[in-house]
């Protein structure tokens, strides 16, 4: 059976992917791993693994989310996506100012994109990236993206959904530049931004798109029209966002859930445990009588040694257990990180444990975790 021309190029590793590794360079871009929490009206990340918003100037903070696909989402779901980032608009009161901006990004390590087979300072050579997108405004929208290492460089594409409130596939092929530069380590890479809205602090009515330039703040995207800016409650979602290589966009890269997780845990960790179940690891007491060392191994290399640990903030959601259970006095504090383990410190005063024996670190309510973060 002969193959097709577009069969042909798809087995080109020169112009699409390397055999035998992962095709898709973003992490989570079917937006189904939220280990932080489904809802926040918070910046940075905060919701969907990997994806984080970014907003100034705004009146009403927008909210990000984990959002949910039906039957009804035509395109997506027929397509096998099930989640989305989704964000909705604050109340803009005051109108959409100069330096006003909402938008959502993605960064991508340096030796991701290195290592990728992307000939990156060859013009002939590309990436393409595709992802779905709803808005409920129709309107043009911007996507930017924006190199970290060496001397910044940004490229730039317009994104028009075909109606409101209508999911919409884009694809767009990026060609390299002689301009460009990754190492071969753990820093930061490219960013993706999905502008919603920028005001004129950060756009000109003469931006060229589609073409790598130095990077200039005030000189990201074209002026942008402020209707979904100023329209309470409106939103913009995106799923099953991929970057690979090649100029040719392939189906999306499917990933078991466990698969999924281990990449986002590179970032991010959070260990859970519920009423009365313990925390993994090795704990000992200390010689102080007031401290627990608990010892736990991460499920995956991290991208750096945290240096802080998230927990619930209420001393008494964490518990200690060796011939009795006692109730903790203080909430979980950071003691010390590598990027393959965590040491931390339970504390309950006076608990009577001998200098060394072992103890077992518990949850003390549903939902209390410990987490660590070794986001770019």
């Amino acid at each position: 059976m002969a193959l097709s021309q577009v069969g042909l190029e798809r087995l080109n590793t020169a112009t699409t992917k390397k055999i035998g590794t992962s095709k898709n360079i973003i992490v989570n871009g079917a937006c189904f791993i939220a280990q932080r929490g489904s809802s926040s009206t918070s910046a940075g990340y905060q919701t969907v693994d990997r994806f984080k918003t970014n907003y100034s100037g705004v009146d009403n903070n927008p909210t990000q989310a984990q959002g949910s696909l039906s039957s009804s989402d035509t395109g997506p779901y027929e397509a096998g996506f099930r989640k989305t980032f989704k964000i909705t608009n604050g109340n803009q009161s005051s109108g959409a100012g100069a330096g006003d901006a909402i938008s959502m990004s993605y960064l991508i390590e340096d030796q991701d994109l290195a290592t990728s087979g992307w000939n990156y300072l060859s013009t002939t050579n590309y990436v393409t990236l595709s992802f779905w997108f709803k808005s409920s405004i129709a309107q043009t929208f911007y996507v930017i993206l924006e190199s970290k290492d060496g001397t910044s460089r940004q490229y730039s594409f317009a994104i028009t959904p075909t109606g409101a409130d209508t999911w919409t596939k884009v694809t767009h092929t990026i060609p390299g530049n002689t301009g460009l530069q990754f190492s071969n380590d753990n820093g930061e890479g490219i960013e993706i931004y999905f502008a919603i809205f920028y005001g004129t602090n950060l756009t000109t009515s003469g931006h060229t798109l589609n073409t790598w330039k130095t990077t200039s703040s005030s000189d990201q995207a074209p002026d942008m029209t402020s209707t979904w800016f100023t329209t309470n409650n409106a939103t913009f979602e995106i799923t099953g966002v991929q970057l690979e290589v090649g100029s040719l966009a392939t189906d999306f890269e499917h990933r078991s859930f466990a698969d999924e997780l281990i990449k986002c845990q590179r970032y991010y960790y959070k260990h859970s445990a519920n009423n009365n179940e313990f925390f993994r690891g090795m704990a000992m007491a200390d010689v102080d009588n007031n401290s627990i060392e608990l010892n736990s191994p991460f499920p995956t290399t991290m991208r750096i040694a945290p240096s802080a640990i998230e927990q619930t903030g209420n001393a008494s959601d964490y518990k200690i257990r060796r011939s009795t259970t006692q109730t903790c006095t203080a909430v979980p504090s950071f003691g010390h990180a590598t990027t393959d383990q965590l040491q931390c410190r339970f504390t309950k005063s006076s608990h009577g444990f001998g200098d060394g024996s072992a103890v077992r670190c518990v949850s003390g309510t549903a939902g209390a975790f410990i987490a660590v973060s070794a986001e770019l």
